[in-house]
């Protein structure tokens, strides 16, 4: 062997030798990957400093030097001791509202106790010694907080510590007050369900009546003889919704007025504000198909209400994605995002709801409206202009000029602008490297430091062998080009043939394809990529950052042009040569699991393999507010529901399938699995299927995790 080849031959060797092997402890027990970023920015009010939680203290930070200059509170030292778990300024940041105790409920509903920290006699006292509470919030003034216990609302006048009972009437499964009930805060993605008015006079509120929504049954394994029913309220399509009221509370009569939201009760109210009037509620209300959304205003003296805007759709208005409404403070305007020119823009309206002008526009789509700079009439927001892969950060003046592009490097920028809008915070990630958080100054766009570059991190993964994306484009059935990204071999060869596993999640207004690092389980697929297998990812049409029509067209018909995209992702995974066609597989959870179910049966064929993870397998299971918003109710839409059912086509099952669920799920029910393995055992087909006791729809906990990776690990490799 010569000197070159015996050099080639070794330095291959240390390479090798060199790559640590990735395991499923190091990202389920281990967290050998800790992806670091800067968490619990809270910008203080005169725009110069921030303020976070750490090691139990809260601590000042000064805006350009990133060092602290002030432990504001430190839990440890406090009489009686507090674990603080979160905390909240007053509006003139002489207190803080200090949370401990915290417990779940479901995804974002909890329970706490608070205690109120005054800063300027460093005193601490008990918001309310009569059992835990939920969601307190300080009034603009400061001086009183209210909060939720057991479905009712309260607050506390902190001069003399007096608590004041606003409602009485709430009762488990029954009636709530001031916070939402399961499908709220599951799909509108709310539980704080009360409002203080401007002028601190007031405190409206969300009252539900669940009498005539049907509970579902969980049962609660544990380690007791018999096991636990848990029940709760649960809509599933078609089924009948809470009934909704909106209420204000004058504190100083102690009277409450209903405010007048019209005589249809099969409705939704989705969003409550107060406009800078204190006396002028904000409501939005959406009716039952979600595609005709009204803006009212509500005296909050009387209760009556003025149509301010209404929007109307062919298909659904999706509120969670054009959540934007923001009421000026000269009371005259107000911003509002819409699709209604097939991409989601932000608009000028006056207070009456007389459209002024368009703010944005173009072929893009607005990802997040960071805010406006009232006093410079600055719009700042980031957007797909560049591309549907990347979010840049541009300002616009409010009358829609002067747009300038103040991001510059490609990738995804989120960004967090502080109070003033003097500086913000970019959270910058590519699909090369991990997110790098950078502070700038707004005025010239200067950077002034670089807080985190996860450059330790870069090492590791380096050390590790991760690899990066490469990004392929793909037609649809109808020709339209859909997004995909490969996970490849660091040793890659193309005169070999790999298998693939095809990962997707397939919801509507999703997206997995861009260019940012990481991704959904991005440390279980790299560590197949080091076992030999290429990971496919790939966004279907219905996904989102690509426009109104791209992503309604699943609209009435889930599943449907979803599945024929995948099918035809397998078949273009089929024409490169380094591919092995007779090894395709794919997985998903959630919705990615419904769609890996559905390629598994409908699609029989078209992969070797499917795992589903806390599957829909109908969506007549599924909950109201999402599964009607895409499908309409299954009285009006049948075929839309059984059509691109899993269960509907047990019997064309083909190909090794792991079913896995959660037992506790209580979003997804476990009952959808066990259906769809009913009706595999009905059509005669062989197929695997695992259930963790208890566990939600996350299958939450670093044990279980590492249990259901390697499960899922052994069973790809044996199956694909």
């Amino acid at each position: 062997m010569n000197k070159l080849l015996i050099a080639v031959f070794f330095a291959t060797s240390i390479a090798a030798f060199a790559q640590k092997q990735i395991t499923v402890e190091d990202f389920t027990t281990k967290n050998t990957f800790p992806q670091k970023t800067v968490r619990g920015i809270n910008w203080m009010k005169d725009g110069k400093f921030y303020s976070t939680l750490e090691n139990n203290k809260v601590v000042k930070y000064d805006i350009t030097t990133s060092k602290p200059v002030e432990i504001l509170v430190d839990g440890s030292t406090l009489s009686p001791q507090i674990d603080i778990q979160g905390y909240m300024f007053s509006g003139d940041e002489k207190k803080l509202l200090l949370q401990t105790s915290f417990e779940n409920i479901y995804r974002r509903s909890f329970t706490a106790n608070y205690f109120v920290y005054d800063l300027t006699t460093k005193t601490v006292r008990q918001l309310s010694a009569h059992g835990k509470q939920s969601y307190a919030a300080f009034s603009p003034d400061g001086s009183k907080v209210a909060f939720v216990r057991e479905n009712n609302l309260y607050y506390v006048t902190l001069s003399d510590m007096q608590e004041v009972q606003v409602t009485t009437d709430g009762k488990f499964n029954h009636i709530i007050n001031g916070t939402t009930d399961w499908v709220y805060e599951e799909e509108f993605s709310f539980v704080d369900g009360f409002y203080w008015s401007p002028d601190n006079k007031k405190l409206a509120y969300y009252r539900f009546d669940e009498s005539a929504v049907r509970e579902y049954n969980l049962q609660r394994w544990g380690k007791t003889l018999y096991p636990a029913d848990y029940r709760f309220k649960y809509p599933k399509a078609g089924e009948a919704n809470s009934t909704i009221e909106i209420w204000i509370y004058d504190l100083a009569s102690q009277q409450k007025v209903k405010a007048d939201i019209g005589t249809e009760k099969d409705i939704y109210i989705p969003r409550v504000k107060w406009t800078a009037n204190g006396n002028t509620l904000s409501v939005r209300r959406l009716n039952r198909l979600q595609n005709n959304l009204d803006i009212l205003h509500i005296n909050a003296s009387t209760g009556a209400a003025t149509l301010v805007l209404n929007e109307k759709s062919n298909t659904y208005i999706d509120l969670e994605f054009t959540d934007d409404l923001l009421y000026l403070a000269d009371g005259k305007q107000f911003i509002y995002t819409s699709e209604r020119d097939g991409f989601k823009h932000l608009y000028l309206y006056s207070i009456e709801g007389t459209l002024l002008h368009q703010i944005t526009s173009g072929s893009f789509e607005v990802a997040q409206f960071v805010g406006l700079d009232e006093k410079n009439k600055t719009v700042y927001y980031t957007s797909t202009e560049v591309s549907p892969l990347e979010k840049q950060f541009y300002s616009i003046s409010l009358d829609g000029k002067k747009k300038v592009k103040l991001s510059q490097a490609a990738g995804v920028h989120n960004i967090n602008m502080s109070t003033g809008f003097q500086f913000y915070i970019d959270y910058y990630t590519t699909a090369t490297r991990p997110t790098a958080v950078s502070l700038y100054k707004t005025k010239d766009n200067a950077l002034l430091k670089v807080l985190e570059s996860n450059d330790e991190l870069a090492r590791i993964l380096d050390d590790y062998g991760f690899v990066a994306k490469e990004f392929f484009s793909l037609k649809a059935a109808d020709g339209t080009p859909l997004d995909g990204y490969m996970l490849k071999p660091k040793n890659f060869d193309a005169g070999k043939q790999y298998p693939v596993l095809v990962y997707q999640y397939s919801g509507p207004g999703s997206q997995n394809v861009n260019n940012t690092w990481g991704g959904g389980h991005f440390f279980f697929h790299q560590m197949l990529v080091q076992k030999g297998y290429i990971v496919a990812v790939i966004d279907s049409r219905g996904t989102g950052a690509r426009g109104e029509k791209f992503k309604k067209v699943t609209y009435k018909q889930l599943g449907k042009y979803e599945l024929e995209d995948l099918i035809a992702g397998a078949k273009f995974l089929t024409t490169l040569e380094y591919v092995d066609d007779s090894r395709i597989g794919i997985w998903g959870w959630s919705y990615g699991g419904y769609m890996s179910s559905l390629a598994m049966t409908k699609g029989g064929g078209a992969f070797k393999m499917g795992i589903a993870v806390a599957p829909v397998t109908n969506w007549r299971f599924y909950d109201t507010i999402y599964t009607e918003r895409y499908l309409q109710t299954p009285q009006l839409n049948a075929g839309g529901y059984d059509d691109n059912s899993p269960t509907t086509y047990a019997d064309k099952l083909q190909g090794n399938f792991l079913l896995i669920h959660g037992t506790g799920d209580d979003n997804v029910h476990f009952q959808n699995s066990v259906v769809l393995q009913d009706a595999l055992i009905n059509a005669g087909k062989q197929f695997e299927s695992f259930y963790y006791p208890d566990k939600h729809h996350s299958i939450q906990g670093a044990k279980t995790k590492c249990h259901l990776y390697t499960m899922m690990l052994n069973y790809i490799q044996e199956n694909l």
